[in-house]
């Protein structure tokens, strides 16, 4: 089965203040590297409000909707920004996530990739912040728990910023493992050792700035990978951020290109191992558009090769 690339056209409808890193250009570079794979071309759909609802309480969903702009721009927080086709993208973006949980869980792909924004990973039980509305790879893992009946699935995030979102809509569910490996000290200062959730189910791997290849893979060979396999996930989601990319203006680690490479390929012999290669992996950050289109390519590729 060929790997599912699930997008939508709304997704660059969500419109950002000029000069601000989360730009339209992020996915348009993204999608014109992803152009000659070959692969399950899928169109995203609306996410329904009980899939936002299963991580937000109703009166956050409320208050986006009564906040998105009819025109210009609606500023949430210092980096968060509402334009008006903001709240349809981000509903795009969970629904693209839902329906790579709903393809690959009834063998319709064995994986699947979410080029989409706004990002997620940073959008708390009730708070939007990092540039993210929705969390998308929490909800995910909730809709393939609570919808699709699984005992156990893991979200492994590389992004070079903690995934603090996620922690917080998974620190209560044992159901659920999440990974996650970041620069520290970085904003948002979350994401160290001692934060594990309440049942043990959350493994924070900071890596000091100027870090690079050997810190990575060393971190995510001997503590990351066996914690996977242990836990033997029936699904894995990924939050797929490329901005650990020595190119990226907004932190300071030095991974190559061929470190992504190398960290999918990890994490798809886990998921052969484990769940029958069942991976649905998302678009989170990644600011240097050359490395963003090499970076996603080759995660990309890994994820066909997975596949076939």
């Amino acid at each position: 089965m060929k790997t599912a690339l699930i997008t939508h056209a709304d997704c660059l409808n969500h419109v950002t203040p000029d000069g601000h890193p989360e730009r339209v250009a992020r996915l348009e570079h993204v999608l014109h590297a992803l152009e000659p794979l070959d692969l399950n071309r899928v169109t995203a759909p609306l996410a329904a409000d009980d899939d936002i609802l299963r991580v937000h309480p109703a009166s956050y969903l409320a208050d986006l909707r009564r906040n998105s702009p009819s025109d210009q721009f609606f500023q949430i927080d210092g980096d968060t920004w509402m334009s008006p086709g903001s709240l349809d993208a981000a509903f795009r973006a969970a629904g693209a996530v839902v329906r790579g949980v709903d393809m690959v869980l009834n063998g319709e792909a064995t994986n699947a990739f979410a080029a989409v924004r706004p990002p997620g990973h940073h959008a708390e039980t009730d708070t939007a912040m990092g540039f993210c509305l929705f969390g998308n790879a929490a909800l995910a893992a909730k809709y393939a728990l609570d919808h699709h009946g699984l005992a156990r699935v893991a979200v492994v995030d590389f992004d070079v910023h903690h995934g603090n979102g996620t922690q917080d809509l998974l620190w209560d569910e044992p159901r659920a493992l999440f990974i996650s490996s970041q620069q520290m000290p970085l904003w948002p200062g979350s994401g160290k050792p001692d934060e594990t959730g309440t049942s043990g189910n959350i493994l924070n791997l900071p890596l000091p700035p100027d870090s690079g290849s050997a810190e990575m893979r060393v971190a995510w060979r001997d503590k990351a990978l066996p914690r996977l396999r242990s836990f033997a996930p029936e699904l894995i989601i990924i939050s797929a951020g490329f901005d650990a990319h020595m190119d990226d203006p907004l932190a300071q680690l030095n991974w190559q290109t061929e470190d992504f490479t190398w960290l999918t390929r990890e994490l798809c012999a886990v998921a052969q191992e484990v769940c029958q290669g069942r991976i649905v992996s998302t678009l989170e950050g990644g600011y240097d558009l050359n490395a963003l289109s090499a970076a996603t390519a080759a995660h990309v590729q890994e994820l066909i090769k997975a596949a076939t």
